[in-house]
């Protein structure tokens, strides 16, 4: 890590948005002091509530009020993981900005890793895992999603997690795109592609569920897709092409054998196939359209990326031994 920002309140600021890991938050911020002081890093952690459990903001307030280091930061209601995740890095006031989950399956032990490989011509590093310790169906859905999204993004980092660490330049843009539906991920990508990873362990999530149900996984990908990139919208272009140039080949088809006499009634079986099946690919492609207009309608209306209820925690910064 080298520096490039002078004059920054503090070295680091942890961004945590908080769903379902609120038991872990004592552990995590424990295991962050230790790992910030080893480094002698000043630090904070800003915890960004999502409204996921209804206990969240009493443990936060709690943390603040016993540690300094710790910011706290209610939204209005769940917005969810990226505008929370937007909405911390806004509070941030570090050189470096580190973002992570709340259930420590990303260790604080690794960050020291993700800062050594992070400089002013790496201004985006990625912790990846060699192996994970998900569900099955999580591990296997992350795969395909990656496969979709390297198609959607090709200049997109294909190791891309939630456990980052980003230059203040760069994080501090992506509050400019006012999406408010944001994908950090994708909006990194537009940013930078001077981007690294680094493999860390994948910890053993030990307390609460993982939020992100198999629906809500496919509903979170379908969002990425339509909203970041023009790939759905080339697919049905493509389907329909070929939809059109098979119809037409069938056409030709039927003509032939009209004339020659192998066909006398092309029959009611063939003919309702090909409607429905016509009908079909119209219905996608209105949806697909929908779709979009849907997301253009949003952005017309300017919803907001996400809304602050209240705040906790002075925001000191946490100073190692040595500093005065």
């Amino acid at each position: 890590m080298k520096t490039a920002v002078a004059n920054r309140p503090v070295d680091i600021s942890v961004v945590v948005p908080v769903y379902g890991g609120t038991e872990a938050l004592p552990e995590l911020r424990e295991r962050l002091d230790t790992a910030m002081r080893e480094r002698a890093l000043s630090y904070e952690l800003i915890l960004v509530d999502d409204r996921g459990q209804n206990h969240a903001w009493s443990m936060i307030e709690s943390l603040s009020r016993s540690h300094p280091e710790v910011v706290g930061v209610r939204l209005t209601r769940n917005f969810g993981q990226h505008a929370a995740t937007i909405c911390g890095i806004g509070k941030a006031r570090g050189e470096w900005i580190v973002t992570m989950d709340d259930d420590i399956e990303h260790p604080p032990e690794a960050i020291g890793a993700l800062l050594d490989a992070a400089d002013i011509d790496h201004p985006l590093v990625y912790g990846v895992f060699a192996q994970r310790t998900h569900a099955s169906y999580r591990n296997i859905t992350s795969e395909l999603m990656r496969l979709c999204l390297k198609r959607a993004f090709p200049d997109m980092n294909e190791d891309y997690t939630s456990f980052r660490v980003i230059h203040a330049s760069l994080a501090e843009q992506l509050g400019r795109f006012d999406l408010n539906r944001p994908y950090v991920d994708g909006m990194l990508s537009w940013l930078t592609s001077n981007a690294r990873a680094v493999a860390v362990p994948h910890g053993q999530r030990r307390h609460g569920e993982s939020a992100y149900t198999l629906r809500k996984l496919i509903s979170h990908a379908t969002n990425i897709l339509v909203t970041y990139s023009h790939l759905p919208l080339r697919l049905v272009t493509y389907g329909g092409a070929a939809l059109s140039g098979f119809s037409f080949l069938y056409l030709l088809y039927v003509i032939w054998g009209r004339l020659t006499g192998h066909i006398t009634d092309p029959g009611y079986t063939s003919l309702m196939s090909v409607v429905l099946l016509a009908c079909g690919i119209q219905l996608l492609i209105l949806g697909t359209l929908g779709e979009y207009l849907g997301r253009l309608m949003g952005a017309v209306y300017k919803r907001p990326v996400y809304s602050i209820e209240r705040t906790s925690g002075p925001g000191r910064l946490a100073q190692p031994p040595d500093q005065p």
